[in-house]
C-alpha cells in the first residue's frame, strides 16, 4: 500500500543501476534522496550544533526511543511540545524504536511477546518496552518518522531463531501501527530475516501488505561480512515496494553508503562521522585521514583543498593535528562538522549524478578513492618500530587504527591486511568468493572415496591467513556433512612472517591450529581428525617451485606482494607458467589487485579476467579464470575496461621492449572476452 503521509515521488533512476533520486514531504520540511541522517541519540548529534547540522544540508536527525524514553522522558517531550522545540531543531527527526538498544546494551533484559523487559542503567528500575510503549514515546517525541518496535537478532542467527524473531517483528509490526492511531507521524517497518534470503522475501511481503509510509531495512551490520550485507541489501531492497522510501539502518562508511544506494537504498544513518572524528580521523577527497599521525604536525594547509566546509576553510591540518593529540574537546567538534559536510556533499554529488543519468560513471569514480587512506601520505612511509619482541627478520607486528593486528615487511612498508582483519579479507576475498563451502561438500549419495580431491595453491603464504580461512571452511563443512578431500599447496620464500605471527598468536588468534604449528616444524601437516584434508609447504621462489607442486590446483589464491615490491610475480612470463600448471584444468584465480598491468598479463597469458568483490582499500579485485573454467557466473572485463587500458600509462608490461608492444596489443585485442563487444 501506498504511504499518503510522504507524498513520495521517484524524481528518476539511474541507467544501469538501481540508483534512484526521490522527494517526499514530512510534517516538517522536504526531503532529497538519497539521503543521511546523522545520529542524535540523545537529543544531540555528539559535539555539534544544531545550526551546524543545519548548514551543512542536514535534512532529518536520527534520536533514539530507548535512551530518550529513560531521560529525559516522554513527560518532558509532552509539557515542552516535543523534540524539535527541545532541541532547537527545525526539520526532521526520525526515531528508532529501540529495538536495536535492547539488542547490543550489555544490560539485563528478557524477550517474550508482550516486548522486551530491561533494567534501566540509570536507577535499576525494570521497565518493559512493548510496541505499545515504544510508540507512545515517539509520539511524545513528536518526531516526523516513527520506527516500528522489532526484534533485532545477529546477523549470523540460525534459521530457527531467526524465523521466531522474524515472527514477532511482525506481529509487533501490527501492535505498532495500530497504537499510532490517527497521529499524523509517519512510520517505516523493518525487515528482517538474518541472511536467509526466503525469510527476507518473507518478511517484506507480510510488512509490504500493511499501511506503512516506507521501509527499513534491519539486522544487518551487526556480525555478517561486508559481501554478506550488500547481497542481503541488494536483495531486499528490490522486494521493498517502488512508491516509499527505503532505510538502511546503521550501515554509513561512504563506501557503503554508495554500494547501497547502487542497489536501491534511499535514506542511511550512522554514528561513522562523529565517532571516528572522536578519534582524530576525517573523510576527505584525499582518503581517510588519521589527524594524529606525525605527518600533520607542520602541514601548514588546508584539511581537505576540495572541501568548503568551515573547517576547511579555516583551519589548518597542523592545528587539527594538535587538537586531535591533546584530546582537545575542539578537534572532535571540527572534525566532527568536516565528516558531516563530507558525508551530505557526497549525498547531493550521488543525487545530481542520478538527475543527470551519469550515477554509473560517478559510482565508478567514487569507488576508486572513498575507503583509501591518505593518498599523499601513505602510512608504509610512516618510520617503523623496532620494538626486539615485535620484529623477526624483515617483518614487524602492525597494529592498526582498527584495533586489529597484521604484519608488516619493514623494507618495504607493505602490510599484509592493512585496513581489514587478516581473516575478514582472507574469507571475502578467498574462500566466499571462490564458494570453497560449495566446492567441498558432497551429496548425501556420493562417496568421497571416489571424489577428485579439491587443490588450492595458496601462492604468497604470509602469515597464513588464506591457508587458515580454507582450513577452517574446510573443518565446518565436514562437521556438516560429507566434503571430498582438500590439499592446500602453500608457496613462500620467507616463513619469518608466519613465525612471528605464530609466536604472537594472542593477537592472530586463527593460528591456534595445530596446522601452522606443522608447517613451521615440518613443511607439512595432516589433519588427523579429518583424512582427506592436507597441507604442504614449497619454499623459495614461486616461479622456481611451482613446477615441484604435487598436483595442479583447482584454486588459486594469490596474495604476494604488490608489483612495486615483489614484480616477479606480476609479469606476463610469470602468468604464462602459471596458465601451463593448471594443464587444462577448470581453474580459478583470486588475487586482491585490480591494476590494469596485472590484469592485462592475466589476459596476455590466456585467462579470461573477471572483476571480484572489493576488499579492504580496494574498491574491486581480480578473478582470472583458465577458459575451461568459465561458465558465465562472472561479469568479465568488458568494453568499459578495455577502454581504459587503451588509454593507460601501463598499457604495456613493464618488462617488455617496446618493439614488443604491438604483438602484445594484438593479443589483447584478439581476446576471445572481448570479442563482439
Amino acid at each position: 500500500m501506498s504511504g499518503s503521509r510522504l507524498h513520495f515521488h521517484l524524481d528518476a533512476q539511474a541507467t544501469g543501476s538501481r540508483a534512484r533520486a526521490a522527494t517526499f514531504r514530512t510534517l516538517h520540511n522536504e526531503v532529497q534522496t538519497p539521503l543521511f541522517m546523522p545520529v542524535g541519540t540523545q537529543a544531540t548529534v555528539k559535539a555539534q550544533l544544531t545550526q551546524t547540522l543545519e548548514d551543512a544540508g542536514s535534512q532529518i536527525l536520527l534520536a533514539n526511543t530507548y535512551h530518550l524514553l529513560l531521560r529525559p522522558g516522554p513527560e518532558v517531550f509532552r509539557r515542552t511540545g516535543g523534540i524539535h522545540g527541545f532541541m532547537s531543531w527545525k526539520k526532521s527527526v526520525l526515531t528508532d524504536s529501540g529495538g536495536f538498544q535492547i539488542f547490543s546494551l550489555p544490560h539485563s533484559r528478557a524477550m517474550s511477546e508482550e516486548g522486551a523487559s530491561f533494567r534501566s542503567y540509570l536507577d535499576g528500575k525494570t521497565i518493559l518496552l512493548s510496541p505499545e510503549v515504544s510508540i507512545e514515546t515517539q509520539k511524545a517525541i513528536g518526531s516526523d518518522i516513527m520506527m516500528a518496535l522489532d526484534q533485532c537478532i545477529p546477523s549470523t542467527a540460525d534459521e530457527a531463531a531467526a524465523r521466531a524473531a522474524l515472527g514477532i517483528t511482525h506481529r509487533w509490526a501490527a501492535r505498532s501501527l495500530a497504537a499510532r492511531g490517527d497521529s499524523p507521524q509517519s512510520m517505516f517497518a523493518i525487515v528482517q530475516g538474518a541472511l536467509f534470503p526466503e525469510l527476507r522475501r518473507e518478511s517484506a511481503g507480510v510488512l509490504g501488505a500493511m499501511p506503512f509510509d516506507g521501509f527499513a531495512i534491519g539486522g544487518l551490520a551487526v556480525g555478517e561480512g561486508k559481501s554478506q550485507r550488500e547481497d542481503v541489501c541488494e536483495l531486499t531492497a528490490q522486494l521493498l515496494p517502488e512508491n516509499q522510501p527505503r532505510y538502511l539502518m546503521g550501515v554509513g562508511t561512504p563506501l557503503d553508503i554508495l554500494e547501497a544506494v547502487h542497489r536501491g537504498v534511499d535514506m542511511f544513518d550512522c554514528i561513522i562521522p562523529t565517532q571516528v572524528a572522536q578519534r582524530g580521523a576525517v573523510f576527505t577527497s584525499r582518503g581517510y585521514l588519521q589527524m594524529k599521525r606525525g605527518v600533520y604536525k607542520f602541514a601548514d594547509a588546508p584539511l581537505d583543498p576540495e572541501c568548503a566546509c568551515p573547517t576547511c576553510a579555516r583551519y589548518s591540518r597542523a592545528y587539527l593535528h594538535h587538537l586531535a593529540k591533546t584530546g582537545e574537546t575542539l578537534g572532535w567538534q571540527l572534525l566532527g562538522q568536516h565528516n558531516i559536510y563530507f558525508f551530505h556533499q557526497l549525498m547531493r554529488d550521488i543525487r545530481a549524478s542520478i538527475l543527470a543519468d551519469r550515477f554509473t560513471e560517478l559510482y565508478r569514480e567514487k569507488r576508486e578513492f572513498l575507503h583509501a587512506t591518505d593518498v599523499d601520505h601513505p602510512t608504509h612511509q610512516q618510520k617503523p618500530s623496532r620494538k626486539a619482541a615485535r620484529t623477526l627478520g624483515d617483518y614487524e607486528i602492525h597494529k592498526a587504527w582498527e584495533g586489529f593486528s597484521s604484519i608488516r615487511q619493514i623494507s618495504s612498508g607493505e602490510i599484509m591486511h592493512s585496513r581489514t582483519p587478516p581473516m575478514d579479507e582472507a574469507r571475502g576475498l578467498y574462500i566466499e568468493q571462490s564458494r570453497l563451502a560449495e566446492r567441498v561438500r558432497l551429496s548425501a549419495d556420493e562417496p568421497a572415496e571416489t571424489a577428485a580431491p579439491l587443490v588450492i595453491w595458496d601462492v604468497g603464504l604470509g602469515a597464513a591467513a588464506n591457508a587458515m580461512a580454507a582450513i577452517g571452511c574446510y573443518e565446518e563443512q565436514a562437521a556438516a556433512g560429507p566434503v571430498r578431500g582438500m590439499q592446500i599447496i602453500s608457496f613462500e620464500n620467507d616463513l619469518d612472517s608466519l613465525r612471528l605471527a605464530f609466536r604472537h598468536n594472542r593477537e592472530f588468534p586463527y593460528l591456534r591450529h595445530a596446522g601452522p604449528a606443522g608447517i613451521l616444524a615440518d613443511g607439512r601437516w595432516q589433519s588427523r581428525s579429518h583424512a582427506g584434508l592436507s597441507w604442504v609447504l614449497l619454499t623459495g621462489n614461486f616461479l622456481a617451485t611451482l613446477s615441484a607442486a604435487p598436483a595442479p590446483p583447482e584454486l588459486i589464491f594469490y596474495d604476494m606482494f604488490s608489483t612495486k615490491y615483489s614484480g616477479d610475480p606480476w609479469t606476463v612470463t610469470a602468468f604464462h607458467k602459471v596458465f601451463a600448471a593448471c594443464a587444462g584444468r577448470a581453474t580459478e584465480l583470486y588475487t586482491y589487485t585490480c591494476s590494469t598491468a596485472n590484469r592485462a598479463a592475466l589476459l596476455a597469458a590466456g585467462f579470461y579476467v573477471a572483476r571480484g568483490r572489493s576488499a579492504g582499500e580496494k574498491t574491486e579485485t581480480t578473478i582470472a579464470l583458465t577458459p575451461a573454467a568459465w561458465r558465465g557466473q562472472y561479469e568479465l572485463l568488458a568494453a568499459d575496461w578495455l577502454g581504459k587500458w587503451k588509454r593507460s600509462c601501463a598499457k604495456f608490461p613493464s618488462e617488455m621492449h617496446a618493439d614488443q608492444h604491438p604483438a602484445f596489443e594484438r593479443v589483447i585485442l584478439a581476446h576471445p572476452q572481448f570479442q563482439g563487444l
